[in-house]
This record gives C-alpha cells, sequence and structure tokens, in this order.
C-alpha cells in the first residue's frame, strides 16, 4: 500500500507541475486560464494511447446482479491492460478496493476505475418501487429516500447509480411501469429533479454522494404494444411536450451522466441516434456529462437491422454514446474503426474526456479509494433511522381506492383473516429492481400484523390459492429469489382452508395481486387483472358475509373493475420496500391516514389502454357525464372514464376544496395571477390532502389536452383545521412546444382547474393578453 500511495504521489505531483507551468504560460495573455480538471486531464490524455484510451469507454459487469442476458469475462486481465473504465453490479469496500487496486497498481497511467449499480428505490434500506414513490407527490420525502440510498450506496463502495428513470408511460401492459413515475410530464419532472439532488448533493466530490444516471434517453415508456424493448413512433410535437420534459428537468437540475434506450426513433435506435444524443442533449440542452449505453445496447442494433459489431459501435461513438455497457463492442472495433476512417480520434478523445471527467467530479484522481472505507459501510448501512424512515415513506405512497361503510382503519380488538399468496411473503415486497436488498429482512405483511397486535390469537394465516393457476408462469413470475412456494393441493382444499380461517374472525384482509416479478424489465403483461385463480379465492370470502379489506399489490395500473363493484375496502400498497409489513399496519389500522394519490390512470379495461387525463379532444367529443352517443369518440361497451383518475385517492378523513379565487382575469407577459383555494379538513381524522393545479389553453396553434398539472401542494391538517393555499401562474407556466418546436405561450383565454383530482376540481378562467 505504501507503495501505491508513492506512485499516486509522484504521478500528481508531475500532472501539478504540468498544470502550473501550463497556468503560467497564459499569464499575459488574451487567453482564460483553464480550469483545474481541464488542465489536469489535458495533461492525463496527452499520454494516453489509442488503446488506452479505447479501454476507457468499456463498461463490464462485476457479476453481482445480472440485468441481462450477458456477461463478461477475463475481467482481471482486461484491467490490468487498461481495457476497462468501470464495473457496474460489484459491490462492499472489500471488493471494489481489490479491484481498484488493479487499475491504480498494475496499469501505466493508473486511472482509477468508476463503480456503479442500479440503486433505484433504495440500497439496502429498500424504499417503495418508484410508481409507488411517486403516489406519495411529496417532494422533500422523495429527495430524502435519494439521499439515504446514496449515503448507503456509497458507503459500500459504490459512486455511480443508473438512476433515477424518468420515462413517462401511458400504458400499463409495459412492465418497467413499476419504475418510473406515471403518466404525468409536470410530476414526472419535479420527481427527476427530486432525486437528481438527493443523489448527488452539491457536490459530487464528497464521500456520500452518488453520479446520477439519467435514463433511459429517450421515449422508452412508449413502447408499442407495451413490449420491452419494441418500437417507439411519435411526432415531435408529442415527444417535447409530453415525454422529453422529465429528462429535461433532470439535466437542467446537474445530472452527471444520461444512459440511451434501447428503442429506436424516427426509424433510428437511440443508441446511435446523432439527432437525439448531440443535436438535442449536447447541442440544444448544453449537457456537458457522460452518456452510457444500456446493457448490451449497442450490439443489439445488430438485430434492429443496422450492421454488423463494426458497424454500429462506430454509428454509437459518432453520435454521442461515451461508454459501451457490458457489450466490449467499443473495445473490439473501435481501433479497427480508426484505421478504416469509420470513427476519427477526435470521437474517441470526446468520450474518453467524458468519462474522465465524471471520474475527476467524483474526486477519484484525488484518492481512487475514497469509497472502499470499511468503517463506513458497517455505520451507515440499514440503520434503525433508515428503516424508520422507509416505514413513513411506504405508509404514504398507499393510495386508499374504496372504502365503503368505513370498513378501515381496523381495530386492534377485532380477530384477522389474513389470507393470500402475498400475505407471507417477505421476498416479495421490496418490489422488483431491489438489487441490492437482503431479502431475507424483509417485513411480510403477516409478521406486521403480529407485531402490531401484538398477540398471535388475534390473527388466522391461510394461503387461500397459489399466485397463478400455471406452474410455468408463476415460475417465470417469481425470479430472482422472489418464489412464492405452490401447494399443489386442489384448489378447493385451499379455499376452504381460508374460509374455515374467515369464518374465525371479525374481518378478513386478502393479500392480493401481482408478484414483485410481474413487472420490472421484460415484464410485460397483456392481461392487467388481478389473476383468476386469485378472483375466484376473493369471491369466496365475500361470499362469508363478513367485511373485506383487499390489499392490492402491483407495480402498474390495474383492471380492478370487478373488485371495485365488489370488494368494500381496497387499500393498494404497491411494493413497499424493506419496512412493508409495518407500514401497511401502520394504515390498516389507522396509526397512519393514506394520503397517497395515484400518478397513472387505472382504466375500466384493458381495451381503454391509452388512458390519460392530458388527452386531447377529438372534433367530436362526447359531452361530460354522457356514455354513448352515436357519431361521438367513445366505445359500445363502456364509458370513456377510467376506473380511477390521475392524481385520485382516498382518505380516513374528508376534505372540502372551495372555489378558486383568481388575484385578477387578465395576464400579461411581465405580469402574473394567484390562485387562492380554501382546503378544510371536514371530518374527524387529522390527515394529508394534496391540493391538484391544472390548466387549459381553451385555443391554440395546436390542439391543446383538456388539462395540464401545472402545481400542487401537500398539506396536512388537523381534523376542523382550514388553511389558505395559494398558486401563484406565470407565463412560463402556459408556455408549450408549438409545431415549429418553439417553446411559447399563446396569447387568449385560459381554464384554471383546483381540486384533489384531475377529475374531481372547480373551475375559474383568466386572459393572457399580448
Amino acid at each position: 500500500m505504501r507503495s501505491l500511495k508513492y506512485l499516486i504521489a509522484i504521478s500528481a505531483f508531475t500532472i501539478f507541475t504540468a498544470s502550473a507551468q501550463q497556468n503560467q504560460n497564459l499569464k499575459g495573455s488574451n487567453i482564460a486560464p483553464k480550469s483545474k480538471m481541464d488542465v489536469f486531464l489535458n495533461e492525463l490524455m496527452s499520454k494516453m494511447t489509442v488503446e488506452e484510451k479505447i479501454g476507457q469507454l468499456n463498461l463490464l459487469t462485476g457479476g453481482e446482479a445480472i440485468t441481462g442476458s450477458t456477461v463478461n469475462s477475463d475481467l482481471e486481465n482486461k484491467v490490468k491492460r487498461g481495457e476497462v473504465g468501470g464495473f457496474f453490479s460489484l459491490t462492499s469496500p472489500q471488493k471494489i478496493r481489490k479491484a481498484q487496486a488493479l487499475a491504480v497498481n498494475h496499469t501505466r497511467l493508473k486511472i482509477p476505475l468508476i463503480f456503479g449499480l442500479d440503486v433505484i428505490h433504495g440500497y439496502k434500506t429498500t424504499f417503495p418501487i418508484p410508481l409507488g414513490m411517486s403516489a406519495t407527490w411529496d417532494m422533500p420525502l422523495i429527495e430524502k429516500s435519494a439521499r439515504i440510498a446514496a449515503e448507503e450506496a456509497s458507503a459500500d463502495g459504490i459512486n455511480w447509480t443508473f438512476s433515477p428513470m424518468v420515462d413517462i408511460s401511458r400504458d400499463p401492459r409495459w412492465g418497467r411501469f413499476s419504475e418510473g413515475s406515471g403518466e404525468d410530464p409536470f410530476l414526472g419532472s419535479e420527481i427527476a429533479k427530486a432525486m437528481v439532488i438527493g443523489y448527488q448533493g452539491d457536490d459530487l466530490a464528497k464521500i456520500n454522494t452518488l453520479m446520477a444516471c439519467v435514463k433511459h434517453f429517450a421515449l422508452y415508456g412508449a413502447g408499442e404494444a407495451g413490449r420491452d424493448y419494441n418500437t417507439v413512433d411519435m411526432s415531435k410535437v408529442r415527444m417535447y411536450n409530453e415525454y422529453l420534459p422529465p429528462y429535461k428537468a433532470a439535466i437542467d437540475a446537474g445530472a452527471g451522466s444520461v444512459m440511451t434506450s434501447f428503442n429506436e426513433i424516427n426509424g433510428i435506435p437511440a443508441t446511435a441516434n446523432k439527432w437525439l444524443l448531440d443535436d438535442l442533449l449536447r447541442k440544444d440542452w448544453q449537457f456537458k456529462g457522460l452518456v452510457v449505453t444500456d446493457y448490451t445496447g449497442i450490439n443489439e442494433m445488430v438485430d434492429h437491422g443496422f450492421g454488423d459489431l463494426n458497424q454500429v459501435s462506430a454509428l454509437a461513438l459518432k453520435a454521442g454514446v461515451d461508454m459501451d455497457m457490458v457489450g466490449e463492442g467499443f473495445l473490439l472495433t473501435l481501433k479497427k474503426s480508426l484505421g478504416n476512417g469509420s470513427v476519427s480520434i477526435d470521437d474517441i478523445n470526446r468520450a474518453c474526456r467524458f468519462v474522465l471527467e465524471a471520474k475527476y467530479k467524483l474526486g477519484l484522481f484525488d484518492d481512487p479509494f475514497k469509497y472502499c472505507d470499511e468503517e463506513r459501510a458497517k455505520t451507515k448501512i440499514y440503520t434503525v433511522e433508515n428503516r424508520k424512515f422507509a416505514r413513513e415513506a411506504a405508509t404514504k405512497s398507499f393510495v386508499l381506492l374504496k372504502n365503503s361503510n368505513n370498513t378501515l382503519p381496523l381495530k386492534k380488538t377485532d380477530k384477522i383473516a389474513l389470507i393470500g399468496p402475498l400475505a407471507d411473503s417477505k421476498v416479495n415486497m421490496p418490489g422488483t429492481w431491489s438489487v441490492s436488498t437482503d431479502l431475507s429482512k424483509a417485513i411480510s405483511v403477516r409478521k406486521g400484523l403480529e407485531d402490531a397486535l401484538g398477540n398471535p390469537s388475534k390473527l388466522i394465516y391461510a394461503l387461500g390459492s397459489n399466485l397463478l393457476e400455471d406452474a410455468t408462469y408463476q415460475e417465470r413470475a417469481t425470479m430472482f429469489g422472489r418464489t412464492i412456494p405452490r401447494d399443489n393441493r386442489p384448489e378447493a382444499v385451499l379455499i376452504k382452508e381460508a374460509l374455515d380461517a374467515a369464518m374465525q374472525s371479525d374481518v378478513i384482509v386478502a393479500a392480493l395481486g401481482e408478484s414483485s416479478e410481474m413487472s420490472g424489465e421484460s415484464s410485460s403483461r397483456t392481461d392487467i387483472k388481478i389473476p383468476e385463480v386469485q378472483r375466484r379465492l376473493l369471491e369466496a370470502l365475500l361470499a362469508t358475509g363478513k367485511p373485506v379489506v383487499l390489499l392490492v399489490f402491483n407495480g402498474r395500473p390495474l383492471d380492478l373493475s370487478w373488485e371495485n363493484k365488489h370488494v368494500p375496502s381496497i387499500l393498494n400498497v404497491w411494493f413497499a420496500g424493506s419496512e412493508a409489513g409495518h407500514a401497511i399496519a401502520d394504515v390498516l389500522f389507522g396509526d397512519v391516514n393514506p394520503s397517497g394519490k395515484l400518478s397513472a390512470t387505472f382504466p375500466q379495461n384493458i381495451g381503454q389502454i391509452p388512458i390519460f387525463y392530458n388527452h386531447k379532444n377529438t372534433g367530436r367529443p362526447l359531452a361530460d357525464g354522457e356514455w354513448f352517443k352515436k357519431f361521438r369518440s367513445n366505445y359500445l361497451d363502456v364509458s370513456n372514464e377510467p376506473l380511477y383518475p390521475f392524481g385520485y385517492g382516498m382518505s380516513y378523513t374528508s376534505f372540502e376544496i372551495s372555489n378558486p379565487v383568481l388575484s385578477s382575469k387578465t395576464m400579461t407577459p411581465s405580469s402574473s395571477i394567484q390562485v387562492s383555494v380554501n382546503l378544510k379538513n371536514t371530518g374527524t381524522s387529522d390527515g394529508e390532502e394534496v391540493v391538484q393545479l391544472y390548466i387549459r389553453d381553451m385555443v391554440g396553434s395546436i390542439t391543446r389536452p383538456l388539462k395540464e398539472l401545472k402545481a400542487f401542494q401537500k398539506i396536512y391538517l388537523k381534523a376542523g383545521e382550514s388553511k389558505q393555499v395559494l398558486f401563484t401562474l406565470t407565463e412560463e407556466n402556459l408556455k408549450f412546444y408549438n409545431s415549429n418546436l418553439d417553446f411559447v405561450a399563446e396569447p387568449g383565454d385560459f381554464k384554471v382547474f383546483v381540486g384533489n383530482s384531475s377529475a374531481n376540481v372547480k373551475e375559474s378562467n383568466f386572459n393572457l393578453s399580448k
């Protein structure tokens, strides 16, 4: 170790001396001195061979958390040969120190490695899946969850996270709906900013921060047929107004890196799309960070029909990709492509420079082993405080969808029958993409209720049914250690056991829905109902006449039309993370009043998809409150309305929002309008309400949405308490991208709506003058 420190010190001294001389030579000239980073990296790159530069563009998997079908080999020798710029899926200070030592001890220029991981919704302390976190509508809470994730992951050697995923989606068949923040560009943008700030803090060089990676750039959530990795095709007007804003918000917040998406855009895969990566990202948005592919994204362009590995690697580099994840296309082909003129040395230098700048900003040149403190790993990870916050976050993510006869909250004096395939499955509680979670420590619903009741005899458990009738399907749906053991006795026997338990109880809690791996990557579904075998169990439980509370586990909006019609109380609990069982008990027993609001529309059936609140009118719209009318835009068999609208969520108390009052009926480009409402808690419990403000541009140069979210506030009120809620609208809130892709606000009439969901609002109006 002493020799290593000596070598680093000598290298640093050489570069510092050269840097000082270069700055001295600039004195008295008209050329501004370069930054310390520029001087350092100019000197370093002047010493690098082409092979060393190409090696920096190679990101390999360390093998702990495989998220694709390819793995890398011969890792140690590749590092020693200078053919690796970084690793992902390698954790712990011990392992990362060992890998880092290979780079700084056995390569000519001792350039440190960067270490990444999919820290998606927490590290060891796991928070609700991102779709669940978005249902909190609580930006400080979301930012703090990312801050805790960064604290924990950086203590375990990680300095780069492949998060946040900011893809807008309106198709719940898509499995990765679970990883995003829903359907709305405004809410998605606010969450993207909060996540980036949480991960990166105010200084990437600090020991407890992670470099964020905005993904998947771009439009990945709009794949045709809801099928993962599939084609995306849309107009630029839709891109700019509805899908691109969260990416832009994350980049404006300072995100250090961007990941390309698997899909094509305008017929060109995103990984080789020069318009996307250079014209839009680099030139228009002035992004100065690192661009990395998704897992084998370059290689997969061969199957897109874009050429062989040599051709697609050259196309990706020239389009603006800096780092190749896992596929090794850059490593294997760029030297040859440089020789035949397919790429230039300037292309390679640009990519290498962005990789080195990321390492510099993280402080790795100052101390390659800064993230390898074993003592910090012992004290900062999975702490009591972190788990307590995860429990709080989970309670705020739950959405109360229905509560007839005030079935909820439950009484702890009641005898409870807990039934269902997800009732005692702790390994499914953290949710998909929780690759670093210790599943053995997760809290099941059964454990959470037992702890809350304090008396095992008050809880009767029964499986009731298998997760899925088809055993092969169940195996696909419980991968990566999320197994739910099957009971191969006849279905009638399992239901009878459940009914026996139910008849001994005062109330039934049914834990049903998806397993965690029924959503996530490569987990698209064409049927988004609760599986039929579980539905039959639920029918039998309802037939007992006992009160039934349905806990819905899901990573996407589901078709819950049958359940909404028949079940008295429905609580959507997503997959709530490490403390799921305790958080569910907190809300079931009323220790916490649910305050979650949907960030995505739930359809009446799959035939309505895509369905989202901020749609546009047709020339033959259906009037409000109507169902079928011939020669109007509607269905024969079902209304146009959703089952549960965007922004919807109930509470154990009730709230009343007054009509909006505007400070003026006219806005000019230099003025603003204040919108005020009075919010009152009219119920008997303390609680939180999300007051939501939407606008509608009544006449535009292009067609405009019926509603657009522009502001929201989450307000806590005690029972009987009132508060004035104020919003300020400026011209900036009214801007959109027109057919020329100019960002403009057009004069004319506007409506403003305020309410507690996109469907339950009160309105006023104003005019924007020139």
